[in-house]
């Protein structure tokens, strides 16, 4: 084995019932590099990470850290041998507060029985500091933003001097501004010499920060290359085994008569001040701005789940008062959240049972719910979504990421409401299963239906909507045609009430 190879992992095979997840898979990271793992969801990525980082067992193959074998037995073990892993999926204690969070598992103790308090500080401190992150330790996590907390997780894997971190969409809920820090602190990372394992469907930060890249499909090694030996139309071929010529759809959907009007809404408990807008029939319309500006507060108050201070919201001339999720699917609303694990799956639920949930009047038989009707339903959007799953009975924790989100849109198309709000739909999803999203979206609005649709990526923005909000600190900043809308622009109006 060469010196300079951290990380070996060879012919490594992982099975769950119904599905072989893992195929004879190898991997090899050198010290001082960025290699890449892509694929489309459910590829295995996050399960070949998962027998590294000692979550699941491995069937079979060998790994070894800097030439010796490994097998951990949990996550415990692995950080405790210089492997970490900073996950797509936050799994925080969101009522304990920062440094709790960093120090879990491992506080230094005062005699060997009570915890250190201030040591947990100054320790905390240093590492915000090196890292240049302005975060209070003792803020509790669940006042925070999900930005703030993702770059807290990637501090807690920096914090225990590891020599292999594993970065699991580290960007996907991060601001522009905080992924230019986190390449910063990769770069800090791999002078030091660390193997820095990147997993994300972005082409351009993958091929911006990588030095080699390994494509995954449907569980099996594909091709290990050097970064700047392929362009993004290789990567995308070999990710998703055909050529994908087009990012976006076609527009096809043509705006109508206004059929939602929001009026001066403001929230009771959010920065939401006064915002006013109107959304056409077949619209698709986007709303950008920066984390904290108010996009994801504007979608929640529509659908109640965010307490309404003032304002008043219409459909079709009509006033709704949505003060809760039931009052708006009754309404025609629907809203697939930002953090499907924290508020979207129901993970101790199957596929089947996580899409009929929002819709069970429709399965009504008598006093029974049909199972042949929910099992049609269901099978539908699998189809409809090529959502990978062994079966309907799968449950749903046991799907990526990427298929967990195809479930949840499954679940509220079949509710057919006229006013879907998406709040980053496409978060950790593959560039082939994005473009079916976005054609479904599309689909949507030629149905004659609203979509709004929150996003924290702007060509995204620009390639599927008809006009584009944007907010900045809870106000509405301006609005732009999207034929008009330059990145630029965004940004001018993003930036206005900062």
């Amino acid at each position: 084995m060469k010196q300079d190879v951290l990380l070996q992992m060879t012919d490594i095979c992982k099975e769950f019932p119904g599905v072989k997840a893992l195929d004879h898979v190898s991997l090899t990271v050198k010290a001082g590099t960025v290699h890449a793992l892509m694929g489309e969801n459910g590829a295995g990525k996050s399960t070949l990470m998962k027998c590294l980082f000692g979550i699941y067992d491995k069937d079979s193959g060998k790994i070894e850290l800097e030439g010796k074998e490994i097998n951990f037995k949990n996550s415990k073990e692995a950080l405790e041998n210089g492997v970490a892993m900073v996950h797509q999926e936050l799994n925080q204690a969101l009522k304990r507060n920062v440094m709790d969070n960093l120090w879990l598992g491992r506080y230094p103790k005062v005699g060997g029985v009570m915890v250190n308090e201030k040591k947990i500080y100054d320790d905390t401190k240093k590492v915000f500091e090196e890292l240049k992150i302005d975060v209070d330790p003792k803020r509790i996590m669940s006042t925070m933003p999900v930005s703030q907390r993702q770059m807290v997780e990637i501090a807690k894997a920096v914090s225990v001097n590891a020599k292999v971190i594993v970065f699991d969409e580290p960007t996907s809920s991060l601001t522009e501004q905080e992924v230019e820090h986190l390449f910063d602190i990769i770069e800090m990372l791999k002078k030091r010499g660390c193997g820095i394992i990147y997993i994300s469907h972005k082409m351009a930060e993958i091929k911006r920060i990588s030095d080699e890249i390994t494509i995954m499909r449907d569980g099996t090694w594909v091709a290990t290359e050097k970064a700047d030996d392929l362009e993004m139309d290789d990567i995308i071929r070999l990710m998703v085994g055909r050529e994908l010529t087009n990012q976006f759809p076609p527009k096809t959907n043509k705006p109508g008569d206004v059929a939602l009007e929001v009026e001066h809404l403001s929230g009771m408990y959010s920065i939401l001040n006064d915002v006013s807008f109107k959304a056409r029939k077949g619209e698709i319309l986007g709303i950008a701005g920066l984390d904290g500006s108010g996009r994801t507060e504007t979608l929640e108050t529509i659908f109640g789940i965010a307490t309404r201070k003032s304002g008043t919201i219409k459909l079709d001339g009509k006033q709704v008062s949505n003060k809760n999720a039931q009052d708006s699917i009754k309404n025609g609303f629907a809203l697939l959240t930002e953090e499907r694990r924290a508020t979207g799956i129901f993970g101790i639920l199957n596929i089947r049972e996580n899409t009929v949930i929002s819709s069970l009047k429709r399965h009504k038989k008598g006093f029974y719910l049909s199972e042949k009707s929910m099992k049609e339903d269901t099978q539908k959007y699998i189809d409809a979504l090529r959502t990978k799953t062994p079966s309907q009975e799968t449950k749903i924790r046991a799907l990526s990421g990427g298929n967990q989100q195809k479930v949840i849109l499954g679940r509220w198309l079949l509710t057919d409401p006229e006013v879907l709000l998406l709040d980053e739909p496409t978060r950790g999803i593959d560039v082939g299963a994005k473009y079916e999203i976005y054609q479904l979206i599309i689909d949507l609005a030629n149905r004659g239906k609203v979509v709004i649709v929150v996003s924290s990526e702007m060509p995204e923005l620009l390639g599927i909507c008809d006009r584009i909000m944007v907010m900045s600190g809870g106000r509405l900043a301006g609005e732009i045609n999207a034929e008009e809308a330059t990145q630029e622009l965004i940004m001018t109006y993003a930036a206005k009430y900062v």
